[in-house]
């Protein structure tokens, strides 16, 4: 949770709570418009996770490249990474053992 907002977020996705059980958890039943939000937000990521890999391909060819910058890039393209991963576990329901 962040700030004043008690709204949990996944990503740059933000969701309202609905119950007070679920304002202690942090969790709730995703609707199918949170679904659709999520699935929508994900194919974002991963079209700037594929455009961060071809801008760093052709920046490491360069002759003169910019080594600070290449770092950057590739940390950004991790982070894109693993907030692509938690946003789709957020879709898969858990299922009690």
């Amino acid at each position: 949770m962040t700030g004043g907002n008690s709204m949990p977020f996944v990503g740059d996705v933000r969701f309202p709570e609905t119950s007070n059980v679920q304002q202690k958890t942090g969790l709730r039943m995703l609707t199918a418009q949170d679904i659709e939000i999520i699935q929508a937000r994900i194919v974002e990521l991963q079209v700037e996770h594929r455009d961060l890999d071809l801008v760093i391909e052709t920046l490491a060819g360069s002759a003169g490249r910019d080594e600070l910058r290449l770092r950057r890039l590739k940390k950004r393209k991790l982070q894109l990474k693993d907030t692509i991963t938690l946003m789709q576990m957020r879709l898969i329901p858990d299922i009690p053992a």
